[in-house]
């Protein structure tokens, strides 16, 4: 059964705040109003994803979390240099990630107050708005160019490392250095013998996605020759992050960005594999005794996993369409055995946002992939623009493999946010690149098309 203490995001009664991590805590938001706008980042992420997200001030019966306080703080600084800057705050403008990742928030926060009409429902969806699209737009206003790109994965490398080095003594010693603040386990989970580490993290496989997805970025970083020693320690803590874990999702996380890496040579022919790929899908399904989607079950890389819990969601979602195509549904947790733990993102989204909220997740993804595309051809030519693209697409698609393991909900969001937040800015700085003279008829047109889906005046391109 669905334990209640998580309903609506459950929480602690009271305030859990160590004084080391309120000492941390107010460090950074001290930096925040302080640091240039570039380099209020590095406090940021490392605020948000080195403190649990157990570490909470409780105020008449709100819950302020660690993350939530440095959001909040980021969005006054924010409004300061709204006011004095002459041109927008975020690179390329409000553009079209921007509008669907709005879109979706808003849409999957609505049906759920529409739902179930409860108070305590309200307050915790406007808390979520504030930490979503606060934190979405925080990290758009912060990452404005290639030197704010650099600065942000040179400060998960930090991360990765910190982490890393926690997460192996959890297996060494099985006792989670950030239990110790208190606001997460202090004895790592434990299956089939295997320990699962999970760091600062809600649960050990957010932990390991973290560090999987991050890889594409670090080989970035180290392909630019000027951050090499930050890019290889982070690969080696994102590796380490992803292995402790010891669960399947992080591994094929990590696995499917290398693939994506792979397919550099074939990136003017990814079309084709696209539709190949679809069509396998299609014949499997038609040949096989069970759904295309029973291929997940399949899958345990740790010998531990349980694959056939994300086929079952699935499989459930599908069958139930009728029950949350409109706004959501409230019973998923009866659809059968340990359902109420929505360990998909997919399934997420369609169950507690509706067709609407997960269409627009969707887009999300699309038009993200999209714009890289569109960027790429655009700046066809200019090797060193065309692979930092790549390189996000490929972590682009780390994510989109992870979303089948696990729903998103503890610090991995801001990871997310990070990325939607890179490709936004990576996008509109490859429109404004001088395109080579052979490759000028091609761009025009991908350029006029690229102004329109991204919501830029072609003038600026």
């Amino acid at each position: 059964m669905e334990p209640q203490n998580i309903r609506f995001g459950g929480g602690a009664t009271s305030t859990v705040l160590h004084p080391f991590v309120a000492f941390a805590m107010l460090i950074a938001i001290v930096l925040i109003f302080l640091l240039p706008r570039k380099q209020i980042i590095v406090p940021f992420l490392l605020i948000v994803f080195l403190v649990p997200l157990g570490q909470v001030v409780v105020v008449g019966g709100v819950h302020l979390m660690v993350f939530r306080l440095v959001v909040l703080s980021c969005l006054l600084r924010l409004m300061k240099f709204g006011a004095s800057l002459k041109t927008t705050c975020f690179p390329g403008g409000f553009g079209v990630i921007d509008r669907y990742f709005t879109l979706c928030t808003v849409v999957s926060a609505l049906a759920c107050v529409l739902l179930w009409q409860e108070t305590q429902l309200l307050i915790n969806q406007l808390g979520r708005l504030i930490d979503v699209l606060g934190g979405y737009f925080v990290l758009r206003f912060l990452i404005h160019d290639s030197e704010d790109t650099r600065r942000t994965i040179k400060a998960f490398a930090i991360i990765a490392v910190i982490m890393g080095m926690c997460m192996i003594n959890e297996q060494l010693t099985h006792r989670n250095i950030f239990g110790l603040l208190g606001g997460v386990a202090l004895i790592p989970a434990v299956r089939e013998g295997q320990t699962r580490s999970q760091g600062a993290f809600e649960v050990y496989i957010t932990a390991g996605v973290f560090g999987a997805t991050l890889v594409p970025l670090f080989l970035w970083l180290w392909s630019e020759g000027k951050s090499r020693a930050a890019a290889f320690l982070g690969m080696v803590g994102a590796t380490i992050m992803t292995v402790t874990s010891n669960s399947s999702t992080p591994l094929l996380g990590y696995a499917a960005g290398l693939l994506g890496l792979g397919f550099w040579p074939m990136r003017k022919r990814m079309r084709a594999f696209r539709w190949g790929l679809v069509l396998l899908l299609i014949s499997l399904h038609l040949v096989m005794k069970a759904p295309v989607w029973a291929l997940i079950a399949r899958i345990d890389l740790t010998g531990s996993s349980s694959g056939y819990h994300r086929m079952m969601l699935v499989d459930n979602c599908i069958r139930h369409f009728r029950d949350w195509w409109l706004m959501g549904v409230k019973e998923y947790n009866t659809w059968g055995w340990d359902t109420w733990d929505l360990s998909n993102q997919y399934v997420s989204y369609a169950l507690t946002g509706g067709l609407a909220g997960l269409a627009m997740f969707i887009l999300v993804i699309s038009r993200g992939f999209g714009a890289l595309g569109v960027a790429r051809r655009t700046v066809e030519g200019n090797r060193k623009q065309e692979w930092l693209l790549w390189c996000l697409c490929a972590a682009l698609f780390a994510h989109v493999v992870s979303f089948f393991g696990i729903g998103y909900f503890d610090q991995i969001q801001f990871s997310w946010y990070a990325l939607l937040a890179i490709i936004s800015s990576a996008v509109a700085s490859a429109m404004r690149l001088p395109v080579p003279h052979a490759q000028e008829a091609l761009a025009s047109s991908y350029q006029s098309r690229a102004a329109i889906n991204w919501g830029m005046p072609e003038r600026n391109l």
